[in-house]
């Protein structure tokens, strides 16, 4: 039996559902005047560099990006930053990622971050897929969606059009 490829979002869809994410985290962020977004690579720092381009079209709060290397196989590995700990120190983190599948990645990328006082501290994906294996949330969510263990979500923003696809 071929697989087939069932579409989550299409390449509009994306680009509401940044524009959208990036008004929730300005909204919890209004009285801030700096914010770090941070990505986790590869996807999730793509998608960090386009809620952070919207961002800045709609608030005046300073936005840093921050690029997280996390090894998604093993991530209790070492977790490195493209930014100093100064850098983030008492300030309001939004970390990023693609798809919240099992958990692990954000929840491995948020304890890195706790190493050093926050103002506050938010998570966003694109894609929430309901089967987490640890106790951690999307703040901000562009879809939730009920799957089988056995799907796999994979997402493009990369190159257009952009796309949210199951298989």
């Amino acid at each position: 039996m071929a697989l087939t490829k069932n579409t989550i979002l299409s390449h509009k869809e994306i680009e509401h559902k940044i524009r959208r994410i990036a008004y929730q985290i300005y909204e919890s962020n209004v009285n801030e005047t700096h914010i770090v977004i941070a990505g986790i690579d590869d996807n999730g720092y793509i998608l960090a560099k386009k809620i952070k381009q919207q961002l800045d079209k709609i608030s005046d709060i300073e936005s840093m990006l921050c690029r997280v290397k996390i090894d998604k196989t093993e991530p209790t590995k070492p977790i490195s930053t493209s930014i100093d700990k100064a850098d983030y120190a008492n300030k309001s983190i939004v970390l990023i990622d693609d798809v919240l599948n099992s958990g692990s990645t954000l929840i491995y990328g948020i304890k890195h971050f706790l190493d050093v006082p926050l103002k506050q501290f938010k998570t966003a994906v694109l894609v929430n897929r309901n089967h987490k294996k640890y106790p951690v949330k999307a703040d901000f969510k562009g879809i939730s969606l009920s799957t089988s263990l056995f799907e796999h979500v994979h997402v493009n923003l990369s190159k257009q059009p952009y796309e949210a696809y199951l298989d």
